[in-house]
């Protein structure tokens, strides 16, 4: 008796949409995948247009925010997997935010 081993390939992301409490990313397979934005405290800190200037990565299997240093992976959404940052990390960022943003 043989069985058929079958290689998993990887969840490709299509199109990623930001709202002010979702992160929705259309994936190649067909699924559509929604999170709470609260998973990722950069995203929800992050302005629409910060939100909205994202790439993908990995031919798909991630996603980048350039204007926030956010990057997100495929895998770890399907896993449920929220952000792994530290909130003293967290809270450094949000400090230099609010610096140069004052600077301007």
């Amino acid at each position: 008796m043989s069985t058929s081993v079958s290689k998993l390939q990887p969840a490709k992301a299509l199109d990623v949409s930001v709202t002010d409490d979702t992160l929705t990313v259309d994936l190649a397979d067909g699924r559509t995948l929604s999170v709470p934005l609260a998973w990722y405290p950069r995203l929800l800190h992050g302005t629409l247009e910060e939100r909205r200037n994202w790439r993908l990565i990995g031919d798909g299997v991630g996603i980048h925010w350039p204007d926030l240093d956010e990057d997100i992976s495929i895998e770890g959404m399907l896993l449920g997997k929220r952000s792994g940052e530290r909130q003293d990390s967290l809270q450094r960022w949000l400090e230099a935010r609010a610096k140069a943003n004052q600077n301007k």
